[in-house]
């Protein structure tokens, strides 16, 4: 059962200081991106790299019917072939009682004022999807917060479409969090301070000397975001950029959202309890075109495979979803988001800086890294860059992922 998401299929919700004027300008804007994608859409074959360039590029896929159009070709699943059938004895499943109570606690992630009798329909629907995806993948492994990605397909295409796209995320950009022990999300996730250090040495080095560690991160990571954001707009705002983006995306996305409160942190108490505190209560206030764009320039300036190097942790690259991205079907026929990325970027700095190494090691150029930060929303296309190596783990941690 489709239906619409909290934002409906209207316009962008936008503030504009510049009345009606602004306001024709902005409507022209999306009524040119609503042509492109489905001129995309129309293509033989489709043309999978302007989608992604449209899902990045400011407003997203704008309404929540496009994106029962574009999603699926973003993951490369065919929608004329039927769902699969659900099992007989799903409810018998070793995974059932915890998914149950997951999505009992999930009141909130279902839009104001929704009929009790429609949002009860919808988590029964939610835990046949979720028990349906690990009965025919027994290599996934259940965990607290899958609810909350599946959940968000679930509201925007519906129940068809959504075990469909789930099964394929979950064994793709999910699949490192669907591992039976946490060895490859902590993986992941220490890759959120070298990226920090790359662009506010200051910042890492405070962060650092308070131990404060990556842990305040998780919930982002392993949800996309959709357990900590209230506003559904985000959220699938957020998920059209992940999307149409590299599986390590969302890592970059905490970093520059840590690196936009820079401030905040230092005016904490150096001690990790202060600055734990602060950065896992995220602002729903955020600027997520800004942290979009910026996300999308560090991969490039930054990207997996050269931390990894730092690090030289080269033994555990094979081990991630990450290091094999460039086995999944969705990198484009026609040219890859990372080429067309680049030639772009290029394109863009003034004649003399072109022979200029941007991706030179960033304390010694620091400033010309950030001085081309913004381009990723003009541009529109984000690298797909494929992760060679990879960091070693950080310590095991047993903690409470979630209120």
């Amino acid at each position: 059962m489709a239906l619409r998401s909290a934002q409906g299929d209207g316009p962008i919700s936008t503030r504009w200081d510049g009345g009606a004027e602004k306001a024709e300008c902005f409507s022209a804007k999306k009524k040119k991106k609503v042509a492109e994608i489905y001129q995309a859409l129309d293509s033989d074959p489709i043309d999978v790299a302007a989608l992604r360039r449209m899902a990045i590029s400011e407003g997203g896929l704008l309404t929540d019917d496009i994106r029962r159009k574009v999603w699926p070709r973003l993951l490369n699943v065919n929608t004329s072939e039927p769902p699969p059938p659900l099992g007989k004895d799903l409810r018998q499943s070793k995974d059932y009682q915890q998914v149950l109570l997951d999505v009992r606690r999930s009141l909130r992630r279902f839009p104001p004022g929704m009929p009790d009798e429609q949002r009860e329909g919808l988590q029964e629907e939610l835990i046949d999807i979720i028990l349906l995806v690990l009965e025919r993948n027994p290599q996934l492994h259940y965990y607290q917060g899958y609810h909350d990605i599946v959940v968000t397909f679930l509201l925007v295409v519906g129940e068809k479409l959504t075990t469909s796209l789930v099964e394929k995320l979950s064994t793709h950009h999910l699949r490192d969090f669907m591992e039976p022990t946490m060895d490859n999300t902590r993986h992941i996730l220490n890759y959120l301070m070298p990226i920090i250090d790359q662009v506010n040495p200051e910042l890492h080095d405070f962060m650092q000397s308070a131990e404060v560690g990556t842990i305040f991160a998780l919930s982002w990571l392993i949800t996309w975001f959709g357990h900590v954001l209230s506003d559904f707009r985000h959220v699938v705002r957020l998920y059209d950029f992940f999307l149409a983006c590299h599986p390590l995306m969302p890592i970059y996305f905490a970093a520059v959202i840590v690196l936009y409160r820079e401030q905040e942190v230092l005016d904490c108490d150096c001690d990790m309890a202060s600055v734990h505190h602060l950065l896992s209560q995220i602002p729903q206030d955020l600027p997520y075109e800004t942290l979009i764009s910026r996300a999308g320039d560090l991969f490039v300036q930054f990207p997996p495979s050269e931390l990894s190097r730092e690090a030289a942790a080269q033994q555990q690259a094979a081990r991630t979803a990450a290091s094999t991205f460039k086995d999944f079907e969705l990198v484009s026929a026609q040219q890859r988001p990372d080429m067309v990325l680049r030639q772009r970027f290029r394109e863009l700095l003034r004649p003399e800086e072109r022979t200029k190494d941007v991706l030179t090691k960033p304390r010694t150029n620091r400033f010309v890294k950030l001085a081309v930060m913004g381009l990723t929303v003009a541009l529109g296309a984000a690298a797909l860059a494929v992760v060679k190596s990879a960091l070693e783990w950080a310590p095991k941690f047993q903690l409470q992922l979630f209120p």
